[in-house]
């Protein structure tokens, strides 16, 4: 009986995470919030490369 149980929650975690995977499919979600992110990551990367190079100099 516990065995059927644990085989029914499994089974509804997959079902769950399947649905979740096709809605971000269906709708492009991912590449929509990578189009968000561009901005931040960009300064980032550059903030970062300004350091690394002042860094380097410093040597």
């Amino acid at each position: 009986m516990i065995v059927l149980k644990i085989l029914g929650i499994v089974l509804a975690v997959f079902v769950g995470l399947f649905l979740l995977s096709f809605i971000i499919y269906f709708f492009n979600l991912d590449m929509k919030l990578v189009s968000k992110l561009i901005k931040p990551l960009t300064k980032w990367y550059d903030w970062s490369k300004a350091r690394r190079d002042k860094k380097k100099k410093a040597m």
